[in-house]
C-alpha cells in the first residue's frame, strides 16, 4: 500500500476534511529524522543536562499546555470525536498532569549498590537509550502521548513519536509548545503518517533503542516481529482488551454509584476506550433489578455533536468502524442474543456515525461479541452464580489488561481480583488508578513494560552494572 503524501483527516462529527492537510512522513523520512535525532543526543544539548534542568523545562512545557488547554482540547475533540466535555475535564488536564508528574519524579531515580566485599564497589545505574519512538492510538491522542513524553524526555533520550494518522494535531502544538519552553529543537519531534509506512519504519529503523506502542494487537505483533528482525529494540506494548465488570449481589448496596461507574465503564468514548468494561458479569439473584437500572440508566445518555458540551455519546471514529461494530451485534442476535437496547446508528449530523449505547443479554457462549474488542458503546451482560463461576467468566478471553469487581465483602472482591488474569483491577469502582500507579496488561493485553509510576521510567532507561576494585 502507497502512503499518500498528506493525511486528509476526516473529522468524525460528519465526516469532513480538515482545512490543512498534514504532510505524511516516508519511510526515508524517518530514517533521516533517526540520524538527526542520534546527533542531537550525541551533542548533550539535553542529554547532558542535570535533571533538574530537563525537569524545569518540561515543568514550563505543562504550564503551556495549560495555557493553550483549550486548543487542545478543541483540536483532540475535532480529530477524534471525543465529546468537548471529555477533553475539557479529563483528558487535557490528564495531560498536563502526566507532564508535570513525570517532571517532578526524574530525580527521584536511583540505583543501588550490591555488598561484593571489602575491595570491591559493586553498583547499578540507569541510562537513557539514546534516541527512543512512540506509537501512539487514535482515541487518546494527547493523553498517551504525555504519559510517552514525558518520561522518555525526563531521562534525557531525544523522542520520536508517530500520533495516529487520523488524529495528530493536538500532538503536533505539543511540539510546538515544547519548543517554546526550551526544549532543544529535535529533542521531541512528531512524525505524522500512516502505520503502515512511518510506523512500520520507526520500528525497524536500528537507531531506535525502545519503542512504545499503545494500539491494536495485531499491529503490537508486527512490530515486535520488526524488532526482533533488526536490532532488538526494546518494546513495550499496550494493545487491546475485552475488560470484565464483576459484580455480586451485595453490590446492590453502593446504590447509584454502582450503576453511575458502570455506566462510565462501559461507555465513556463511547466504548472507544481499551479498559472499556464491555462484559458485564452479574451475579443471578440479583440480574433482573441490575439489568433494569443499568438500561434505563443508558438509555438516559444523549448521544450528539461533541462539539455540544451537555453531549454524553459522540460518534465513533469512522463508518467502517460503525459498520463492522453493528454487524457484529447483529450476528448475536441472529443467534440468539436478545438487544434490551440500541444495537443501530442514529442520524446526528450528516457524516457522523453515532452508534447509540448498546446493552445484549443471553449471548450465546460462542458469540463473537463476547470475545472481540469491538471498541464501541456496546456491552453484554452475563449472569454467574458461583464466585468459581464468576472467575472463569472473567478469564475467558485472551486479553488481560483491566477488571473492576464490585462486592461488599472486601475479603471476596480481594480474592477475586487476584484471581483475574488482568494487569489492572480496580474494587468497588473504575479506575485506572492515578499516576503513582503502574498501567500495564497481561496476555495480548500487554508486553515489555507499564506506563505511569516510577516503572514507566524502565522503558526508556536501561540498567548499567559497574565494578569497581578498590587498591589499597
Amino acid at each position: 500500500m502507497t502512503q499518500p503524501a498528506t493525511l486528509p483527516l476526516l473529522r468524525p462529527r460528519d465526516g469532513s476534511a480538515g482545512d490543512t492537510p498534514i504532510p505524511a512522513v516516508s519511510a526515508a523520512e524517518v530514517s533521516e529524522h533517526a540520524r538527526d535525532a542520534e546527533r542531537v543526543y550525541a551533542s548533550g544539548v539535553w542529554s547532558g543536562l542535570e535533571p533538574r534542568e530537563r525537569a524545569a523545562a518540561l515543568l514550563r512545557l505543562a504550564d503551556l499546555m495549560q495555557r493553550d488547554a483549550d486548543v487542545l482540547a478543541r483540536l483532540e475533540c475535532e480529530d477524534a470525536g471525543k465529546p468537548i466535555r471529555e477533553c475539557v475535564e479529563n483528558d487535557v488536564p490528564g495531560a498536563i498532569e502526566s507532564i508535570r508528574w513525570f517532571a517532578e519524579a526524574v530525580d527521584k531515580l536511583t540505583g543501588q549498590t550490591t555488598p561484593a566485599g571489602p575491595g570491591v564497589i559493586a553498583l547499578t545505574e540507569r541510562e537513557p537509550f539514546g534516541v527512543v519512538a512512540a506509537i501512539l492510538p487514535w482515541n487518546y491522542p494527547l493523553a498517551m502521548a504525555a504519559w510517552k513524553i514525558a518520561p522518555a524526555l525526563a531521562v534525557g533520550n531525544a523522542l520520536i513519536l508517530k500520533p495516529a494518522d487520523t488524529t495528530p494535531r493536538s500532538v503536533l502544538h505539543v511540539e510546538k509548545l515544547a519548543l517554546e519552553a526550551g526544549i532543544p529543537a529535535g529533542v521531541l519531534r512528531v512524525l505524522p503518517g500512516t502505520g503502515s509506512e512511518t510506523g512500520a519504519a520507526l520500528a525497524r529503523d536500528p537507531r531506535i533503542g525502545a519503542l512504545s506502542f499503545t494500539g491494536s494487537t495485531r499491529t503490537g505483533r508486527a512490530i515486535l516481529s520488526a524488532a526482533a528482525e533488526t536490532n532488538l529494540k526494546r518494546v513495550s506494548l499496550e494493545m487491546g482488551g475485552k475488560s470484565p465488570q464483576v459484580i455480586f449481589a451485595d453490590a446492590l448496596g453502593y446504590g447509584e454509584d454502582l450503576i453511575s461507574q458502570a455506566l462510565e465503564c462501559a461507555f465513556v468514548t463511547a466504548g472507544q476506550n481499551c479498559t472499556a468494561g464491555s462484559r458485564i458479569l452479574v451475579e443471578a439473584s440479583i440480574a433482573e433489578e441490575f439489568t433494569r437500572r443499568f438500561v434505563a440508566a443508558a438509555r438516559a445518555l444523549r448521544v450528539g455533536d461533541p462539539e455540544d458540551p451537555n453531549t454524553d455519546i459522540g460518534p465513533v471514529i469512522n463508518g467502517d468502524a460503525a459498520r463492522r461494530m453493528l454487524a457484529v451485534v447483529e450476528e448475536a442476535r441472529a443467534g440468539g442474543a436478545r438487544v434490551l437496547l440500541g444495537g443501530e446508528e442514529v442520524p446526528v449530523i450528516p457524516g457522523g456515525h453515532y452508534v447509540t449505547p448498546t446493552v445484549l443479554d443471553r449471548v450465546p457462549a460462542d458469540a463473537r461479541i463476547l470475545s472481540e474488542e469491538l471498541f464501541g458503546p456496546i456491552v453484554t451482560i452475563q449472569t454467574f452464580t458461583t464466585e468459581t463461576e464468576a472467575i472463569a467468566l472473567a478469564n475467558d478471553t485472551p486479553y488481560g489488561l483491566a477488571a473492576s469487581v464490585w462486592s461488599s465483602n472486601i475479603d471476596r472482591a480481594l480474592g477475586v481480583a487476584r484471581a483475574i488474569r488482568a494487569g489492572v483491577v480496580s474494587i468497588n469502582s473504575y479506575s485506572e488508578g492515578d499516576l503513582t500507579s503502574p498501567f500495564g496488561g497481561w496476555g495480548e493485553s500487554g508486553f515489555g513494560g507499564v506506563e505511569k509510576s516510577l516503572r514507566a521510567f524502565e522503558q526508556w532507561t536501561r540498567e548499567k552494572a559497574i565494578w569497581v576494585q578498590l587498591h589499597r
